[in-house]
């Protein structure tokens, strides 16, 4: 890799204040060219009744909640507009990392717990987000920006409720960065 790309120190984190403004610019394009808000869960959910329709798919297609996301063939399906907008989340993540020399193999912890069970923190919190955002019925993304950009008083509920886990849930969990 072309070593002249990477800064030797990373920049300043964008202003917050700006960087919301676009993410709201964003979200207001996404509701004008495609007719919705952003979201991610949706893709998951994409990909895992693409891949159920492979395995089975007359379970696939007898199940409600698979047959929400297939199409009639299975490009059809992986042509979703979510699954685009995901990997466009990665890999434009990647290469704003990459600009801001901010790509390091490392892993973020504090001092009092080890690498795996980190790894097994993460898994299990990943895991219950994701079970989390299929009972909200959409991802924190599509809760707080869709939903909370369209007034949907769920939504505003669900936020205030991430936030008051999250202090709830602090103090317990901040002795691992110490």
């Amino acid at each position: 890799m072309d070593q002249s790309l990477i800064n030797d120190k990373p920049t300043k984190y964008m202003n917050p204040y700006l960087a919301g403004i676009g993410l709201g610019l964003v979200l207001l394009a996404s509701f004008v060219v495609m007719g919705r808000g952003l979201g991610a869960s949706g893709a998951f959910s994409t990909l895992i009744a693409a891949g159920t329709n492979i395995v089975s798919p007359e379970h696939a297609k007898s199940n409600a909640y698979f047959s929400e996301y297939l199409g009639l063939n299975l490009s059809e399906t992986l042509k979703d507009w979510l699954l685009f907008e995901v990997i466009g989340v990665v890999i434009g993540g990647f290469v704003s990392g990459l600009f801001a020399g901010r790509i390091k193999l490392k892993t973020d912890k504090g001092p009092n717990i080890s690498n795996g069970k980190r790894y097994l923190f993460a898994f299990i919190g990943g895991g219950l987000m994701g079970v989390g955002a299929k009972i909200a019925r959409g991802c924190t993304s599509g809760q707080a920006l869709t939903g909370g950009a369209s007034l949907a008083f769920g939504s505003w509920v669900f936020m205030m409720m991430v936030f008051a886990g999250g202090y709830m849930f602090a103090y317990f969990i901040r002795r691992q960065w110490r």
